[in-house]
């Protein structure tokens, strides 16, 4: 059913064109402030504060699904932090590309304070690359301790063995802070606790005695730190101090005991095999003798044959019973 209503309004009395003109009017404005009763707060926040934070934008950002009240937060944080080149397209950007925005405002927050150089491109990019950038920050401004060997690992100290055979047992702290520069691609602290166990036995290696490690740790510190064990990491050595020294098991004894042990059981082995060979070296001389013995019986044997052959032919006498040669 088609139903004209202007033709009936204007039949009504006292209800002109003008009336439906107004109400139309009505109903958009009512719905505008509907909508803008949405955004109202926010942009209230934001325009009090001076964060040039648009009613426009706040739409467009509703519509692209971006949690608001983060955005609006964050820009009024920058802006009450005097940070006015990141504008609210910066921030959605980052928020809509998975970024976490309260923490990197954080970030740029702190390192303006502490004179870092920290542009909003590079700190969005460590966002994205999963570090945490408020630590990163806070580790830079406030240096930080690591253990090694890590105080929550299997082993609870780094053991080397001086040139003397004794092993020595250390463990150290290694202060640290965040390089900003190389935090993008940089290594992590397993990096730094690696490098720094593999210069400490080393520097251990290398002393003479192991009383020249216990009267001088600072050697190794001093030998540790001329490394460079930071290069290429995510931060920066500050010290390398030596919390514990503790001297362990005689390896070098402990060695020379198993070296003894193993020359012994070769030796016995070698005079085992001199032994077998003895005993088979005298098992074939039996052999031959009997066999020469035999060889013997055997020639003793045809002697008999022989004499009476010469008997037979005339080229044996006998003489007062004895056997004498004959003439020819």
């Amino acid at each position: 059913m088609n139903l004209n209503l202007s033709p009936a309004l204007a039949q009504i009395p006292g209800v002109s064109g003008w009336w439906i003109v107004v109400g139309i009017a009505a109903l958009v404005g009512c719905a505008i402030l509907v909508l803008v009763a949405q955004f109202f707060n926010l942009w209230l926040q934001a325009f009090m504060s001076n964060a040039g934070v648009t009613l426009y934008e706040l739409i467009g950002m509703r519509l692209r699904k971006v949690d608001l009240s983060a955005i609006v937060s964050a820009k009024i944080q920058l802006v009450k932090a005097g940070i006015h080149e990141i504008n609210t397209n910066d921030l959605e950007s980052h928020a809509l590309a998975g970024g976490r925005v309260t923490n990197v405002t954080r970030a740029m927050i702190a390192s303006n304070r502490a004179v870092l150089a920290l542009d909003w491109k590079k700190a969005c990019a460590i966002d994205l690359a999963g570090r945490d950038i408020t630590d990163a920050i806070n580790t830079s401004v406030n240096p930080k301790v690591i253990d090694v060997p890590h105080s929550q690992g299997e082993r609870q100290s780094i053991d080397a063995v001086a040139m003397d055979g004794i092993q020595v047992k250390a463990r150290a702290r290694v202060t640290v802070r965040t390089n900003i520069a190389q935090l993008i691609g940089g290594a992590t602290e397993e990096t730094i606790i690696a490098r720094v166990g593999e210069g400490i036995v080393s520097a251990i290696g290398s002393s003479e005695t192991y009383k020249a490690v216990l009267e001088n740790p600072n050697r190794i510190s001093k030998a540790v730190l001329a490394k460079g064990l930071d290069s290429g990491t995510a931060f920066e050595i500050l010290s390398i101090d030596i919390a514990d020294l503790d001297v362990g098991e005689n390896i070098g004894a402990k060695l020379q005991l198993d070296q003894a042990e193993a020359d012994k059981r070769r030796f016995q082995a070698e005079a085992e095999k001199r032994r077998a060979m003895a005993i088979a070296q005298a098992a074939e001389n039996r052999a031959k003798i009997e066999e020469n013995r035999a060889l013997v019986m055997l020639a003793e044997a045809e002697i008999p044959a022989a004499m009476a052959g010469a008997f037979r032919h005339g080229n044996l006498a006998l003489m007062n019973g004895r056997p004498a040669p004959r003439a020819g």
